[in-house]
């Protein structure tokens, strides 16, 4: 009985990180059959037709032309695999198993991608974590799809070779044609277009609030009546942050890849997520049958901004409380638990009470006080007291907003400050996990914060009923920040009267 063995390596996509899969073609002479066992989901058990489909369309024999037992394994057999980036690991098993191609080296290659019927590959999700993990475990070279090749290709240390069609992989692996090494080139990633702040009039103390927000990394909330400007701020926000560093630019893509965009390269701008208020709890925590990432993780390392605070729902809200003071968060399943990394910066906008005009001098309320209370109350204490930064956003007078002046420092000034101090944030901590002040744990605080006489003084008279435990040392932290802004090494008693008065205390929102 004749019978061939041939194993080749692919990946899987588990959250944001990979798998090594083997890929396991045995076949046996007898009555036809093409089984892939190892726990496969349908799109991949769908996988016998794409692959019988391109091999065929490519002019070679395929397996349903075969009186012979195909078995195809995936191991480790206890892991669930999903989706179709194993055809072109299962095309080539084939081919070898069969004696249709050269036996080469496969100890050092994996092969990821979806066949299309024709024969050409398609890209698949996840090529930056595939290739992470593929270099990490000493592989030498990945296969991919041409569309992946300079996503993998930020990785150094590993060669990706782009695949076209499945012919010309077959062709290089028998050394009849050569494709070149894709050689990583940075692409310059579109974001959104984003206002300039010294196109915002008005506002000095919103803008402020950005800038120290911007520069620590903090959590802000913005609270006024309708049309003032808080989205229109919170979107400038975008346009101040520092550059990612490469090692944040490799997180952010890994994440959007894993989350199923389509990317040519490392991400270079930070994200800005703003999901409507209907969005479910699923989709801002990450989650699904295939856990894939949510808003907050596609949020890492940029801004969660959140529009009318309080019309998200209870349980959405609420479910933001623990990733806000982890920076990651856990959506666990039954069978698997996935950790998502989540440091981001939440920036949120509200009104004061359904009608928008609670506390506007120049407009009255229409809301009823219990109105009013239950519109407040949809933002919980314990989700106000993780908000670093919380200021009231007034109206602009008519007069101010007819000046021909500009609005104050553009947002290329202010991004300059508010780099230096992020480079002084990270002097401060390098060797930690932290790169910014608001990720300082209350040890952390005691440790590199430092106030000068006037500045202990200054604690002492703060009332402890306006402040729980976590809110103090958020303060100290937002005032280390300030402190970084303007070059101090220690804290001032004027930095800690700023930051304390961005807190909201018994008074209404």
């Amino acid at each position: 009985m004749t019978r061939e063995l041939s194993k080749i390596y692919s990946a899987q996509l588990e959250g944001v990180d990979a798998k090594l899969i083997e890929v396991e073609v045995d076949i046996n002479v007898g009555t036809h059959v093409f089984t892939i066992v190892g726990l496969a989901d349908k799109a991949l058990n769908e996988a016998r037709e794409r692959v019988n489909s391109a091999l065929k369309n490519s002019g070679i024999r395929p397996p349903n032309h075969e009186n012979r037992r195909i078995t195809i394994n995936l191991a480790p057999a206890d892991i669930k695999k999903r989706g179709s980036q194993y055809d072109l690991a299962i095309a080539i098993g084939y081919l070898v198993a069969t004696g249709q191609m050269g036996h080469f080296d496969a100890r050092d290659k994996m092969f990821i991608g979806e066949l299309a019927l024709d024969g050409d590959v398609r890209p698949i999700n996840g090529a930056l974590s595939i290739a992470e993990m593929a270099r990490r475990l000493g592989f030498k070279t990945i296969f991919i799809a041409e569309i992946n090749a300079n996503e993998a290709a930020a990785i150094k240390g590993i060669t990706i070779i782009p695949v076209k069609k499945l012919i010309d992989l077959i062709e290089y692996l028998e050394e009849r044609k050569n494709i070149e090494a894709t050689v990583f080139s940075p692409q310059k990633s579109e974001g959104a277009v984003v206002p300039d702040l010294s196109e915002i009039k008005g506002q000095e103390n919103a803008k402020r609030a950005l800038m120290i927000a911007a520069a620590g990394g903090h959590n802000l909330l913005m609270i006024g009546p309708p049309g003032v400007g808080k989205s229109f701020l919170a979107r400038a926000l975008g346009g101040v942050l520092p550059d990612l560093s490469r090692d944040e630019a490799i997180e952010v893509t890994k994440i959007l890849s894993a989350a199923g965009f389509r990317l040519n390269g490392l991400v270079t701008h930070r994200p800005f997520r703003a999901p409507h208020q209907t969005a479910s709890t699923a989709s801002l925590i990450g989650g699904g049958q295939d856990p894939r990432p949510g808003e907050i993780s596609m949020a890492h390392h940029g801004i969660l901004f959140l529009d009318e605070l309080p019309e998200f729902s209870k349980s959405s809200l609420e479910s933001l409380r623990q990733p806000m003071e982890s920076g990651s968060v856990c959506v666990a399943r039954a069978k698997q638990s996935i950790v998502f990394p989540a440091r981001f910066s939440l920036v949120a906008a509200m009104n004061p009470c359904p009608c928008g005009y609670y506390g506007d001098p120049d407009r009255a309320c229409a809301c009823s006080g219990y109105e009013v209370l239950k519109y407040q109350k949809k933002i919980s204490g314990p989700l106000l007291d993780r908000i670093d930064i919380q200021l009231k956003v007034g109206r602009v007078k008519l007069d101010e907003l007819r000046k021909g002046s500009d609005g104050g420092p553009s947002s290329p000034r202010i991004k300059k400050i508010i780099t230096d101090a992020r480079r002084t944030q990270q002097k401060r901590f390098e060797g930690l996990l932290i790169s910014t002040n608001a990720g300082m744990s209350s040890r952390d605080v005691n440790h590199f914060i430092h106030c000068d006489a006037k500045a202990e003084k200054f604690l002492t008279t703060l009332n402890t009923k306006d402040l729980s435990p976590r809110a103090y040392y958020r303060v100290l932290k937002v005032a280390r920040t300030i402190a970084d802004i303007e070059g101090n090494d220690t804290v001032t008693a004027e930095n800690l009267a700023e930051a304390y008065g961005y807190r909201l205390r018994d008074e209404a929102l």
